[in-house]
């Protein structure tokens, strides 16, 4: 009969604290989110990684427009380079005189 009389008293308890439950049951539903949600710590760490290679990415191509921009202001007709112009007419005409050879370097 203890037994019964346990369970019997857990059972008022548990009709007489059901605000106590409902904290209980929100405070697991906010720290479950706070770690696994659509907006959790996990997915913070993981767009700020996303944002960090975005950035380098960007850093790259910011490279790569710098290098093509001077490389367009060497061929622009107030500072003509003549190495550089005959570079780019070789390799878009494709054209080699005799005796010469072209080594292709990216």
């Amino acid at each position: 009969m203890n037994f019964l009389n346990d369970i019997k008293y857990w059972i008022n308890w548990i009709k007489q604290s059901w605000l106590l439950m409902s904290f209980v049951i929100l405070f697991f539903y906010l720290v479950y989110n706070i770690f696994c949600g659509d907006r959790s710590l996990q997915k913070y760490l993981y767009l700020k990684k996303e944002v960090q290679y975005a950035k380098e990415i960007a850093s790259q191509y910011q490279q790569k427009k710098e290098d093509l921009n001077q490389e367009i202001k060497l061929l622009s007709p107030n500072s003509l380079d003549f190495d550089l112009l005959d570079e780019r007419a070789r390799d878009v005409l494709n054209l080699v005189g005799k005796g010469e050879f072209i080594i292709l370097d990216e």
